[in-house]
């Protein structure tokens, strides 16, 4: 008997046959095989006329949906069906979730089986849960299809209702989303808050104190028994003190003049409080909180921690990543606490198994939180893992094996101390028996150091006690405005409040940065552009319900619902897009109301002047002598960045030209200071007439601001890239530069290409010597390092096999690409970097080479030519189409 099973990814896919008895074959459907239309080139001839066919959804007719099998699928289909004419059954084993079940629903619609079918279910790719499952198939949830279609088709509806409206109000390439449009709200929210918010500032007094030789600091917390103030007691729109709040508001002069009062003045012990205190482990992660400690202690995006997870579960190392559960299987739970007996002895086990209950009201998906797979859990060491997979399943094999230790005790110790008529207040930690911080501890990466930090040592004191001072400063502080979003805060605060579904939160955040609605700073920052704020401002004025976090939670909620079959899907599609308040009835009732100009024109307080989203981007309006002058923004510059100075700087250049630094010593030509489309930089020589070369340009380093450059600094920077000296290995040149990245050493490798490196914190880029650039140029290439060289690959496949030239991996503005010679080519949706075979990767180029003329290999020739003949019937649909593939939102 020949069973033929069907997987998501040829990953998932060789891990499995690896636990299948003979007589299974194992195939990968790279996916789902069918969709909504994502352009008009995939709408079917028989109903392109149709008014609803541009939705893909035909919402007067049950909404029912218009499923196509797209170009890329096609070949797919071909060879799941030729599979499936050989077998005698089919099991259908996508992932366990509402998106797995809608590609097993999908594939018996299109591959119409006429053989039993069944529907494979795991957590985990172990040969235990592999044979257990084959035991335990099901039929395929209905409910669970249908609350997936539900979703899909309401994503649908808004996206391609909004965002042509966004298109004619704004600019072109918007979109707009039920979960993203909402994500962007909140980033927007925080933002106007930062502008919004005025700066306080207050002292205080640190003591440093001693007792039996062993040092400790105090703070001063009371002065004639009334409360200090501290940054909590300010109002942060004013910054002033809250109204009604009793304190003491200290500013330096009568800070300066206690500390002086206070010198050489008798201290004594006041009070004495010893607080034992327990801490539990945290829960085992689900999707959510793996995306937040992973951005936290690995620096990893949402996205690239879910592309990592997906990669160590479809190789067996881990669970089922997309769950919201926290529960633990028996298995695992013996599997970690065995774990903490033979690493960490039996007094670090708690006394009994932990087990965790799922708070999330919307809790679904797996049944188990992620976790390591198969039982006895695998030690990080034994994996064999590199680089960030192995500190990814590092963290989760810790976290889990710390559920089972037992508690962590500590002693909390306050001490209250009085210097005539001032309170000082210092206080310490005394771990008591470290538990399960020996394996885990949130937030940190290092248990030991952690152990270190949390544990703060003070003297053995009584009341009545005499300390002596050794020192007593003033010490100055100014509030500061709420704290910008990373992507672990954001995605706790849509998690808390029931926005969207955790499994979609990677692609949310990465959906919201590729429409240019926010911008990355550093690693994790995220920050709202202007185009942010003009859609976030559209949509809270006219359709405020579509942003409301209260009715969107109410909305994800409802399709939880459909999915246990507490809610109707059809009436609920009526009422939201057909009803009378519904989505079609407010989109063409508001657009006529929706003024174009004032849409495109951004609400920022005391600029002397107003911001709008042009087409070529975010410009300043403002009058000068009774003309209007307009001037571009740069592209990197945020609402949060923009203050009246940097407005009269941007319209007094347009007005009156750029700064003039001074005149190079040995051309004699002028140096420049402008503040172009990409930032401040500098400029040797005039702006060119038409058909003259450019003249040299050098952006300002990161960290150097306008108001400091001088014209040495200008002469230095527009004299990189800088050449050290030569290689002793090669002879070949070694200079210094700036770059995209910021400053870099490269070494020119010649035909080998070059090898770049970033210059440390510590290493200046205008004095950095030969002998230094060596030493960060012998310094190992590592993955968090990848960006600082255009030309460094992620992964090197190998070679060609009919002209030896490199196949490697690179990663690029949207996402890893495989490259061989001129072709690049994208990795699938759902393959790895770390898994792609060089097989794979070669039928990819050789497809993609397929599709330009003149591809220089016989085989790709052949593909050519079949590949234009079906780009030029399309060509008359490009507009069209590309048009059309820019409306869907990437909500979940």
């Amino acid at each position: 008997m020949s069973t033929l099973v069907i997987v998501e990814s040829p990953t998932k896919a060789r891990t499995i046959r690896n636990f299948l008895p003979s007589g299974y074959q194992v195939e990968a459907s790279m996916g789902h095989v069918r969709d909504l239309p994502r352009d008009a080139s995939e709408i079917p001839a028989a109903v392109k006329a149709e008014k609803w066919s541009s939705l893909g959804v035909n919402v007067n007719a049950d909404f029912e949906p218009l499923y196509v099998v797209p170009k890329d699928k096609k070949k797919i289909v071909k060879e799941l069906k030729e599979a499936l004419a050989n077998a005698d059954e089919l099991l259908l084993a996508t992932d366990e979730d509402r998106e797995g079940e809608s590609i097993s629903w999908h594939l018996i619609q299109i591959l119409q089986p006429k053989v039993p079918i069944k529907r494979m279910v795991f957590h985990e790719i172990t040969d235990e849960a592999i044979k257990a499952s084959l035991q335990q198939c099901r039929e395929v949830d209905q409910r669970l299809v249908r609350a997936q279609e539900t979703r899909r088709i309401l994503d649908r509806l808004v996206g391609y209702t909004l965002s042509p409206l966004l298109w004619k109000k704004i600019a072109p390439s918007l979109s707009a989303g039920r979960v993203q449009s909402v994500a962007v709200r909140v980033l927007v929210q925080r933002e106007r808050e930062r502008r919004a918010f005025r700066q306080g500032s207050y002292w205080d007094l640190k003591a440093s104190l001693e007792k039996d030789k062993t040092p400790f600091t105090a703070k001063l917390v009371t002065l004639k028994g009334q409360r200090l103030a501290t940054g909590s007691d300010f109002d942060e729109n004013t910054g002033q003190i809250i109204a009604g709040r009793q304190v003491v508001l200290l500013n330096e002069a009568e800070a300066r003049a206690l500390q002086q009062r206070l010198d050489r003045k008798e201290w004594q012990v006041s009070g004495l409080e010893e607080r034992p205190v327990t801490r539990k482990p945290a829960p085992p992660f689900t999707t959510s909180t793996l995306q937040q400690e992973a951005n936290r202690k690995l620096r990893l995006s949402a996205r690239e921690t879910m592309r990592i997870a997906q990669s160590l579960y479809e190789q067996g190392y881990i669970t089922y990543m997309r769950t919201d559960s926290v529960h633990l299987s028996e298995q695992a739970i013996a599997a970690a606490r065995a774990s903490v007996e033979t690493l960490y002895g039996q007094s670090y086990l708690s006394p009994e198994p932990r087990q965790y209950t799922t708070k999330s009201k919307g809790a679904q998906e797996a049944h188990e939180a992620i976790r390591p797979a198969g039982s006895p859990f695998r030690t990080p060491k034994e994996t064999g893992l590199k680089a960030q997979e192995m500190a990814l399943y590092e963290m989760i094999w810790k976290r889990t094996v710390a559920t089972q230790m037992a508690e962590a005790r500590q002693t909390l110790i306050t001490v209250q101390l009085a210097v005539e008529d001032a309170g000082f207040r210092a206080s310490g930690k005394r771990i008591d028996f470290p538990g399960f911080f020996r394996a885990y501890v949130e937030g940190s990466d290092d248990p030991d150091a952690a152990l270190d930090d949390q544990e703060v040592i003070l003297p053995n004191l009584r009341q009545g006690d005499r300390p002596t001072c050794n020192a007593l400063e003033a010490i100055g502080h100014e509030t500061q405005p709420p704290a910008r979003y990373t992507d672990a805060s954001l995605v706790k605060t849509l998690e808390s409040e029931g926005i969207g579904r955790p499994s979609t939160y990677a692609s949310v955040i990465g959906t919201i940065i590729d429409r240019g609605y926010v911008q990355r700073q550093g690693n994790t920052t995220l920050v709202p552009t202007f185009t942010a704020f003009a859609v976030t401002a559209l949509l809270e004025k006219y359709f405020p319900d579509l942003v409301d976090i209260g009715f969107t939670a109410r909305m994800e909620q409802t399709l939880d619902d459909i999915s246990t079959g507490e809610a109707e899907w059809l009436p609920y599609l009526k009422s939201f897009y057909l009803g009378e308040a519904g989505l079609e009835h407010q989109v063409k009732d508001r657009e006529t109301a929706i003024d174009a100009l004032e849409a495109r024109t951004i609400d920022l307080s005391n600029l002397g002047a107003k911001v709008r989203i042009g087409r070529f981007g975010p410009y300043v309006e403002a009058e000068r002598e009774g003309a209007a002058v307009t001037a571009s923004l740069p592209k990197d510059m945020t609402p949060a960045d923009l203050n009246p100075d940097q407005v009269e700087l941007i319209l007094k250049q347009k007005i009156e030209g750029p700064d003039k630094l001074g005149f190079h010593p040995e051309t004699g030509e002028p140096i420049y200071l402008l503040l172009g489309t990409y930032g401040p930089y500098v400029q040797l020589g005039d702006a060119p007439q038409p058909g003259q070369k450019n003249p040299k340009r050098t952006s300002l380093p990161k960290g150097v601001t306008m108001e400091t450059v001088t014209l040495e600094m200008a002469l230095q920077l527009l004299a990189l890239p800088r050449n050290l000296g030569t290689h002793p290995e090669t002879e070949r040149p070694v200079k210094v530069g700036l770059g995209r990245f910021g400053p870099y050493v490269v070494h020119d490798q010649g035909k080998d290409g070059q090898d770049f490196r970033s210059l440390k914190a510590e290493d200046s880029l205008f004095t950095i010597s030969l002998e230094r650039a060596l030493e960060l140029l012998a310094i190992p290439k590592t993955g968090r390092g990848r960006r600082a060289s255009a030309k460094q690959a992620l992964r090197e496949l190998g070679k060609h096999p009919e002209d030896g030239e490199p196949i490697n991996i690179y990663d690029g503005p949207y996402g890893p690409y495989i490259k061989y010679g001129k072709t690049n080519a994208s990795l699938p949706e759902d393959t790895t970097v770390e898994n792609i075979s060089l097989e794979e990767a070669l039928k990819l180029v050789t497809e993609k080479a397929g599709t330009k003329k003149g591809g220089k290999k016989a085989a790709i020739a052949k593909t050519s030519a079949k590949a234009a003949t079906t780009k030029a019937k399309g060509a008359k649909k490009t507009a069209r189409a590309t048009t059309k593939k820019k409306a869907e939102a990437g909500s979940a």
